[in-house]
């Protein structure tokens, strides 16, 4: 079984995020990167495979250099080996889906992994985009898969319960928290790391279909304000702080 996963270099969560001069991207210099947590739980997913079923797990990233300190980490936490897709990273989803399936595209992968989403963009949709564009099954959002004789059976929480999907491989599946527990590199896996190579392809030519024209930082959000007294006085006196000024009653 040959299974790819695609990977996505976002902003340490503890990052303080700023906006660039130029306002429509980040201010990069004291951004630490790292793989996004969505993205985490496919390759454990895929990792588990491989030593459960004897799978081949291949990582894969879209973007610039930068990009190849995940991929590294993917190795030195089991990956049998990484590929850098060079391409320009405009925040576009549909040009990054596109540029993955012209590289997945007849290479024979059983079953693509990828996170549900890219944490911070949180567009949700690289995955199905890429189903879609190389005519796969998917099953999105999954907190357990199963794999068996060429096909997959996946679950994950629908509004009421939760939902099962079946389908036959080759297939895209987007993992959701929950699928599994991703563990960390030891120092062997590590080192192992720095000795294999990296490959680096030149994606394929696409069109962004998205644009940023700006990018700006939410606003501040007020203080809270503590209510004093007993539960009865402060519940008269959210009672009319809705009403007087939320406006909401």
């Amino acid at each position: 079984m040959k299974i790819l996963v695609a990977l996505k270099q976002v902003p340490d969560t503890e990052t303080k995020i700023r906006v660039a001069a130029d306002g429509k991207s980040l201010d990069a210099g004291d951004v630490k990167w790292i793989t996004s947590p969505y993205d985490e739980y496919a390759l454990e997913e895929a990792l588990r495979l491989k030593e459960s079923a004897a799978a081949e797990v291949t990582a894969v990233s879209v973007g610039g250099d930068k990009a190849k300190d995940i991929l590294r980490n993917a190795l030195a936490l089991g990956a049998d080996q990484a590929v850098l897709v060079k391409s320009a990273e405009t925040g576009d989803p549909l040009a990054v889906a596109r540029t993955l399936a012209a590289f997945a595209q007849d290479k024979g992968f059983d079953l693509i992994l990828l996170g549900n989403k890219g944490f911070g963009g949180d567009n949700a949709c690289v995955g199905p985009m890429l189903a879609e564009l190389l005519g796969l099954a998917q099953a999105n959002v999954v907190t357990k898969l199963e794999l068996s004789e060429g096909r997959f059976k996946a679950e994950r929480e629908g509004d009421a319960d939760s939902e099962v999907l079946e389908g036959s491989l080759p297939a895209v599946v987007t993992a959701q928290r929950g699928l599994n527990e991703p563990r960390y590199a030891n120092l062997k896996g590590i080192m192992a790391a720095k000795k294999k190579t990296i490959e680096e392809v030149e994606g394929a030519a696409v069109t962004p279909a998205v644009t940023t024209v700006t990018l700006a930082l939410p606003p501040s959000r007020p203080e809270g304000r503590k209510l004093e007294g007993d539960a009865a006085a402060q519940a008269a006196a959210l009672l009319g702080l809705l009403r007087d000024e939320a406006k909401v009653l």
